[in-house]
Order: structure tokens, then C-alpha cells, then sequence
């Protein structure tokens, strides 16, 4: 592993002439000692102080919503509309914890135990969240919100690719907790790797690859089997297309959900199965859905497609580009050196179609993300080769089936290996009202949304001898 640099800048990606201030890296020892001394007096403050703080937080926030939007679109290239959804997000998530913290940290008396007993939830220790690049404050703040609540103090390593929009969202929380509780640490993967094995951070959040995911959890259950690992990894996410479906708004979906933050989301739609016996009606629609995403400046109000974070991306994406026998271009995609006269990673959608499911499933492609927008239409003869042909993929994400049969939809349901699944919606509805995890090589378990405070905390059990105690 190649050592972390010491500083780097990093530059907008719709612009790379436009570069951001100098970031330096942390020192680990440092914040770590910070951490652990923090902890035990955050494990001791109330839970209604702590809702108190993050209270104070969600003000804060709200007042900086959009100088943090302006802040994620200028160093991730999100589009101003949806770098504005992620920062009103912020605000929002900190409503669902304190909903989950009083439901879920809430102290249980049984009835039908032996013996006088309590159930409770205990603060676990320290927290690390290692944060992703394309919601570089989103899924770093849920979880940190969770475990703040539940009485650990958090670390947030962010992405090297987000850590100026991360270190100004620093600098409005860290003041806000005693010293310790809330820290920021600058650096990448070796930094990360240090923080995530140090025995005194008692848990790991995990947003990013699955061979980084799979290897920290392999690695850490085999040293430190109690710390707690939550992952968030990648998506292979499918449109199912039914005979019954609106054609029209299955096209919109999969063009939308496959353009947003230029694909580089985890539920990003990436494979349409669709019944070869409404194929061709469906790709009439297809192609016209997809008019609205041409590549733009992504502070202009009206871009729906914005660029790739990184040059690496744009490499990746030219895979895509490729010819592969048995594949039709609907789309053939293109890099746009510039756009605007601003040179940046500036891609077009791909949309390839396959002859048939078993060779799109013998290809490499079915089993790897692009993160970017190229969608692979995969024609299927009826509902049970579509389960089959969906399951084949290891993500386990999000799914989103067009049908206008509940019936339909409850039997495609049961059998989709995938913990998100939505009737006539896009892939990334994925709402902060539900929780949201992944199955399979999408993560282990852990939901990110509501509900994930169970995962922040330790349960307890006391139980004592009946009439001995004052």
C-alpha cells in the first residue's frame, strides 16, 4: 500500500483549472488519544443532553445548507439541485435519529422473565466512519449522527476526493460536543487502515469498493472479532420491465437513475431486465428518456448530468465504450474533453444492449460497476428467467419493478435477491425515512437509514434476586 501523502489539493471536477485550498493530513495517535479520552465522559452525559447538542447541530446546519452545497458541488461535480437535496438531507437525518435513539435506546422491563431484569442499551466506544466521495456528507453524517446519540464519540476520515466540503462541515459540528467527540481526520487508505485496527475504536463504518469492504471485514473479525463493522458497498441495480408495465415511466426511471451524480451512486440503475415480448416498445422509449442528461457546468441550475469526480472514472467508463460481440449501442457514450469551454471528467450516457441474458451473464461487465452513467438492457423471457437473470449478479442493493399488478410485484418481491425493492420507482428513491442496506457484495446487513442506532450500541442485561436489593 502506497503511503498516504502528506498534502494535497484537490480540483473541481467540472473545472480542473479551479483548484481547492491545500488539505493536510491528520495524525493518527493524535486523534485517537482524543477519542478515548472523550469517551467515557460522553458515555456518562444523558441521552436528552445529547439530543440537546445534536439540536444545536441541525440549527447550524440548516443555516449552512447552502454554502455545504456549494461546497459538494464544486469539489464532487454534483449538480447544484442534488448537492442541495444531500445538504437538506443533513438536517433531516438528525429528525430520524432522534426518533430511533428514543425508540431504540429506550430501557425494557420484562414481564415474563424469572427474576426482576432490565434490558438496556450501553454506549459502545469510540466510533470510525470512513466516508465515500459522491455523498461525501450524507452517509458520513447518518451514521455519525447515530452513534453521537448513542454516547460514542466519532472519528470521520472522509474520501481525500471530498475533504474540503468534509473539513468546512468539521468545522461547524466539532464545536458543538466537548473535546473529542466530534473529530475529522484528513488522509487515505492508510490512514483509514490505522484507525479501523487500533483496538480502542470500538466500531467501523464503511462506505466504498467491495474488495476494500471485504478485506477490512475479513481482516478485522480474524483480530478484533467484538468491534463492530458496518458496510455499504456497491450496487448492480436492476429495473425489471413486465409485459403489464408503463413503458414510459420505466424509461424516465432508468434514465434518471442512472444519471444522477452521473452514476456514481451505489443504487444507481445499471442492468434493465426486460419481457423480449415488449422489447422493442420499450426501447422506443428508452433512448428519448435519456435527452434531458447531456453533460453541463454543474452550478448551472439546469444540468442534470454533471461530470465524473475523477480522471480514474473517466478511464473506467471508456471500458464501456468498447465493442463486446452480441452487444447493440443505443447510446454509444462519449468523453467531452471540455464542456463550456471548461475542461473536466465529462462523460455521456452508454446504454448497451444485450442479445440475451446468458451472455450478458458470461461477461465480466455483469459482475463489476461502472460508476458511471452505462446502462445494459438484458432482454428475458418472462418473470421467472428475470429472478434468475437478477440473482445471478452477487450486489444485493436496490431493485425497482414496473408492473401495474400488486401480484406481480409481491411475487418478483419474494424471490429478488436485493433489500430494497420498489413498485414503479427509480432505484435511488431510497428515502431517510426507511432504512437503507445491502445484502450480498452490497454490504452486510446494516441498514444506513432508519434503525442503524442498533448497531451503535451494546446490549445489556441485568436481572437480579428478587427482594436483595434497597
Amino acid at each position: 500500500m502506497a503511503p498516504d501523502p502528506i498534502s494535497w489539493r484537490n480540483a473541481n471536477p467540472g473545472d480542473l483549472a479551479d483548484l481547492l485550498p491545500e488539505i493536510r493530513a491528520s495524525h493518527a495517535e493524535t486523534v485517537l488519544a482524543a477519542s478515548h479520552a472523550a469517551a467515557q465522559g460522553w458515555a456518562g452525559t444523558p441521552l436528552s443532553e445529547r439530543i440537546e447538542l445534536l439540536r444545536s447541530a441541525q440549527k447550524t446546519l440548516h443555516a449552512r445548507q447552502e454554502e455545504l452545497a456549494q461546497g459538494i458541488c464544486r469539489e464532487i461535480g454534483k449538480p447544484i439541485p442534488e448537492a442541495r437535496g444531500e445538504a437538506g438531507a443533513l438536517v433531516a437525518k438528525i429528525d430520524y435519529a432522534i426518533a430511533d435513539a428514543e425508540k431504540f435506546l429506550a430501557e425494557e422491563t420484562p414481564n415474563d422473565a424469572p427474576q426482576p431484569s432490565r434490558i438496556r442499551r450501553r454506549p459502545r466506544g469510540p466510533a470510525l466512519i470512513i466516508g465515500p466521495f459522491n455523498f461525501p456528507l450524507h452517509l458520513s453524517h447518518g451514521p455519525a449522527t447515530a452513534h453521537l446519540l448513542a454516547g460514542n464519540p466519532v472519528i470521520l476520515k472522509p474520501s481525500p476526493l471530498a475533504a474540503s466540503v468534509c473539513a468546512r462541515y468539521a468545522e461547524l459540528m466539532t464545536p458543538l460536543f466537548p473535546p473529542g467527540v466530534f473529530q475529522l481526520a484528513q488522509g487515505g487508505a492508510q490512514l483509514a487502515r490505522t484507525l479501523a485496527f487500533d483496538r480502542r475504536n470500538r466500531s467501523v463504518v464503511f462506505t466504498g469498493s467491495v474488495p476494500a469492504g471485504r478485506t477490512l471485514l475479513s481482516e478485522l473479525a480474524s483480530q478484533d472479532p467484538s468491534k463492530d463493522v458496518a458496510l455499504e458497498l456497491g450496487g448492480k441495480n436492476a429495473v425489471l420491465v413486465l409485459r403489464d408495465a408503463d413503458f414510459v415511466r420505466a424509461a424516465n426511471a432508468v434514465a434518471e437513475a442512472s444519471c444522477l451524480t452521473a452514476g456514481q451512486r451505489c443504487n444507481a440503475t445499471a442492468r434493465v431486465l426486460v419481457d423480449q415480448s415488449i422489447l422493442a416498445p420499450f426501447l422506443q422509449n428508452l433512448a428519448p428518456a435519456f435527452a434531458p442528461y447531456q453533460p453541463g457546468w454543474p452550478a448551472d441550475e439546469t444540468t442534470k448530468l454533471g461530470p465524473l469526480t475523477t480522471a480514474s472514472s473517466v478511464e473506467r467508463y471508456r471500458t464501456a465504450l468498447q465493442p463486446v460481440t452480441g452487444v447493440k449501442f443505443l447510446l454509444p457514450g462519449k468523453v467531452h474533453e471540455k464542456v463550456g469551454g471548461r475542461r473536466g471528467h465529462y462523460v455521456e450516457p452508454c446504454v448497451r444492449q444485450w442479445k440475451d441474458a446468458p451472455s450478458y451473464l458470461s461477461h465480466s461487465s455483469s459482475q463489476q460497476e461502472f460508476f458511471a452513467p452505462v446502462v445494459e438492457v438484458i432482454p428475458v423471457d418472462g418473470p421467472e428467467a428475470m429472478i434468475a437473470a437478477h440473482n445471478a449478479v452477487p450486489f444485493g442493493l436496490s431493485a425497482s419493478v414496473f408492473t401495474t399488478s400488486r401480484k406481480n410485484f409481491e411475487h418478483l418481491a419474494n424471490h429478488l435477491h436485493a433489500s430494497n425493492i420498489y413498485a414503479n420507482l427509480p432505484t435511488t428513491f431510497s428515502p431517510s425515512a426507511l432504512p437503507f442496506g445491502g445484502w450480498g457484495e452490497s454490504g452486510n446487513h446494516h441498514p444506513g437509514g432508519r434503525g442503524f442506532i442498533r448497531f451503535a450500541s451494546d446490549e445489556q442485561v441485568l436481572q437480579e434476586a428478587r427482594d436483595t436489593l434497597n
